[in-house]
């Protein structure tokens, strides 16, 4: 296998597409592991809770993750860039691996947190080390015919994962729902070590410890307020407040540092292509959604349809598999046309519509019915999901793939946090006020009754039943209008795009909506960096 893959470059310079697979198979192997931790972590977390106490630090387990994972992104990105991209993926899958045997060793909730950050640590490089390989090894003209693939390993990690984390943690115990990450990332590890061969990359430059110290703050800080803001804290205390302010200001101490660095952490020059800024934008609106969809779907319908939790990774079954048939169309489309703006905004005026559709759920929606807007969702986001980093990593040199694609994924993490703060936010106090205006004085029996599932709502009085199940009607319906709004603006950035010829399509004239300069779009495929 090994010796077919060395011989993946034909005199042409191309690259061929069996050894492509192979490749790729390791890669999603790898996505795979940082896409199912969160899924199967949340099934376990009750008895996580119930064996090792703190519940008060229930949250900081997803939080350490998510903040790890978010301040190292751009860090990996850049590290690929200047001592070479297969080096820095190994070793974020080893240090993911380290983290999840740690984790599944932890004595106490304080170590469980302390390794999830490990953990997360190595995940910030696992998705962008994959993004920025395939940008390296597959032309953007050719990444289509790839684009379905990726859309399955989120659909297997999303559905798969509460089944799989529900099996292990009730047969085998929670420790396993982070063992399982070994002998999986092991399989990556020995594939990726085997068939990935890519140029080897010494810079002469230092790293940027300034920018990267100020960059983490201020990611630090941005996730903390929209973690904290409206539950830990109110919206107006001087913690949130704090927070926001040390926020404003390292993001603008990053920016000066930046323009002075040698080899800056996120190089200011890529924002110079209209493009890549508007597939930030836009990546950033669509984290937004998806990540409230994938949030309040599942409660709606546990709450109000009735569903089973141990299924709720089936009940995104008509998003995800929409999802995937789109962007599995759109991609075979743009390799053989090599058209793409089209796509942008057809996949905002879907997530447009699916958003709306979404906030008119009430309690007399049928699952057939909130089925087929979900599906509506998932088109809309099918057009946009692989399409942005398409558009993005095209709109830079090759050498800047890997802040590209860190840049890329950051900005779609931080808008999902935003969108769940957001959208949590308005979903608790609509909920709340529900409960006061149907219960009156009752309401305060039924205020932790935010996450209740089928099973603990029919121990409910059927009064208190009725007004929860209409109350979380109505908490959706805010945060579903929330996200239409915000996918209006998305849809409104995606007329901006300007239609530049994807690399591996020929020789293209550059301009300001662009990539950087000629070198950067004119090149083939031939001229790139390949498995040799």
């Amino acid at each position: 296998m090994v010796d077919s893959v060395n011989k993946t470059v034909e005199a042409s310079g191309e690259v061929k597409p069996r050894s492509v697979r192979v490749v790729l198979m390791a890669l999603m192997i790898a996505m795979l592991l940082a896409m199912l931790d969160n899924m199967i972590i949340g099934t376990a977390m009750p008895t996580i809770v119930g064996e090792l106490g703190g519940l008060e630090h229930l949250s900081w387990v997803v939080t350490a993750y998510t903040l790890a994972t978010a301040a190292s992104t751009p860090i990996w990105g850049k590290l690929g860039d200047m001592y070479g991209r297969k080096g820095s993926f190994l070793t974020s899958i080893v240090i993911f691996l380290i983290g999840s045997a740690l984790s599944g060793m932890a004595q106490d909730m304080g170590q469980l947190i302390g390794f999830r950050a490990v953990q997360g640590l190595g995940a910030g490089g696992l998705m962008v080390g994959v993004m920025a390989i395939i940008g390296d090894l597959i032309p953007p003209r050719d990444r289509g015919k790839y684009q379905g693939m990726m859309a399955g390993v989120m659909a297997l990690a999303m559905i798969g994962g509460p089944l799989v984390g529900g099996t292990i943690t009730d047969h085998m115990g929670w420790r396993w729902s982070f063992y399982i990450n070994l002998p999986l990332g092991a399989v990556a590890l020995a594939m990726v070590t085997a068939v990935l061969h890519l140029p080897k990359k010494k810079s002469q430059g230092k790293i940027d410890y300034l920018g990267a110290a100020l960059l983490t703050v201020a990611i630090t800080s941005t996730v903390l307020v929209t973690t904290w803001g409206g539950t830990e804290y109110a919206w107006g205390s001087t913690e949130i407040l704090g927070l926001i302010l040390l926020g404003v200001v390292s993001v603008a101490a990053f920016l000066f540092a930046e323009t002075r660095a040698a080899e800056p952490v996120i190089p200011l020059h890529i924002f110079r292509s209209r493009n890549f800024t508007l597939m930030s934008v836009i990546g950033f609106l669509v984290g937004f959604a998806m990540f409230g969809g994938v949030l309040y779907l599942p409660l709606f319908q546990q709450s109000v349809q009735g569903a089973s939790a141990t299924n709720s990774g089936l009940l995104l079954l008509p998003m995800l598999l929409s999802m995937m048939a789109v962007s599995l169309v759109a991609g075979r489309i743009t390799t053989s046309s090599g058209k793409y703006k089209i796509f942008p905004i057809i996949g905002g005026a879907l997530m447009v519509v699916g958003m709306y559709l979404l906030a008119t759920m009430d309690t007399g929606t049928s699952r057939l019915v909130s089925g087929v807007y979900m599906a509506v969702l998932g088109a809309g986001l099918g057009f946009l999901m692989q399409i942005t980093m398409l558009v993005a990593q095209n709109s830079v040199e090759m050498k800047d793939m890997g802040v590209a694609s860190s840049s890329a994924t950051l900005f779609r993490t931080l808008g999902g946090s935003f969108g769940v703060a957001l959208m949590g936010s308005l979903f608790t106090t609509r909920v709340t006020d529900t409960m006061v205006e149907r219960l009156g004085p009752q309401a305060g029996a039924a205020a932790g009754a935010a996450q209740l599932d089928a099973a603990s709502l029919a121990k409910l009085p059927e009064a208190v039943r009725e007004a929860y199940q209409h109350a979380v009607a109505a908490g959706t319906h805010s945060a579903f209008l929330l996200g239409a709004f915000v996918a209006v603006l998305g849809f409104a950035a995606a007329w901006f795009v300007k239609e530049v010829p994807l690399r591996g399509a020929g020789p293209a004239p550059v301009d300001a909506g662009g990539a950087a300069d000629a070198a950067g779009v004119g090149k083939t495929a031939a001229a790139e960096p390949v498995a040799r």
